[in-house]
């Protein structure tokens, strides 16, 4: 049983760096929260501030009208959830899943909760753990748009921006591995030319300034690119498939002249090169898009 009689608020099921922010968020905007988490020990410092501990994850799920979960994957939040006793108890109560997987995992999900009375929304947080309860923090949800407007007030205890982006369960996990694909390419970008710079005599410290002003240029050409992209003009003007492929083989030859491994740039070189010979050279580069998304 929870260490308090009083009826929490919300529950935070998993007390990894994520969740005991979390958890502390919850606290700090004076919430009544349970905490449990399957390895013990880590919800001393959340103990010291307030928490109420939960002997089991069925207790913890039977002390909150609202359980948020955020673990590893959903491999590990089904483990937590379809236990026959924390079923039981989540019965007629609401699980808000900021766990990161796939959208067909949170589709899966919301299925076994459906078929079990369970009320359900998913999400993802698109910042890290140090941004929790500040007005930097952004979070995505989806799910019955009245089920999060029921739980927003609670929700607004993580801080920053909320969003709900439709009744369609799986729509904020696919939001959430779109946004990591940018943000992984982006950084596996900077580790090679990071290996690049520095087989050349440059320092990342030297090479960071001008990494971040390529940084820069990016968000702009977001939106722009956007447009043609749901448009389907694809326009090339300001620098065609053709300049791209170029300057692509410049990266290829460089990093293999060292000995780096070019993997990454030679398949986007590649993808690049089968667009142009598609007849698409003069278009822009998100031109590669549509021909990646062909089947």
């Amino acid at each position: 049983m929870s260490a308090h009689t009083q009826p929490s608020d919300v529950t935070v099921l998993g007390l990894g760096p994520m969740g005991r922010a979390l958890a502390g968020a919850f606290l700090g905007a004076g919430l009544r929260t349970t905490v449990w988490n399957r390895t013990p020990g880590r919800d001393g410092e959340l103990a010291e501030q307030g928490a109420a501990r939960a002997a089991t994850a069925a207790d913890a799920a039977a002390a909150s009208p609202l359980t948020v979960v955020c673990v590893v994957d959903y491999d590990a939040a089904d483990a937590v959830l379809r236990a026959d006793a924390v079923t039981a108890a989540l019965a007629g109560r609401t699980v808000v899943n900021l766990t990161a997987d796939t959208p067909e995992r949170a589709r899966g999900t919301a299925r076994w909760a459906k078929d079990h009375g369970v009320r359900y929304l998913d999400g993802a947080i698109m910042t890290p753990t140090t941004t929790i309860g500040t007005p930097d923090a952004v979070l995505i949800h989806s799910g019955p748009e009245e089920l999060y407007e029921e739980h927003r007030p609670v929700l607004a205890a993580l801080g920053g921006t909320h969003t709900h982006l439709g009744d369609e369960i799986g729509r904020a996990a696919a939001y959430d591995v779109a946004l990591l694909d940018i943000f992984w390419t982006a950084m596996a970008g900077w580790a090679h030319a990071v290996a690049l710079a520095r087989a050349e005599g440059i320092t990342a410290r030297e090479l960071a300034p001008f990494a971040q002003g390529i940084g820069a240029i990016l968000p702009p050409l977001f939106a722009e690119t956007a447009e043609d992209a749901d448009g389907g003009t694809w326009s090339g003007e300001g620098n065609p498939l053709t300049s791209a492929v170029s300057s692509m083989s410049h990266v290829v030859e460089v990093s293999e002249s060292h000995g780096i491994d070019a993997g990454v740039m030679r398949a986007a070189e590649g993808i690049a090169r089968r667009t142009v010979g598609l007849g698409h050279g003069a278009d822009g580069f998100v031109r590669i898009a549509e021909v990646l998304g062909r089947r």
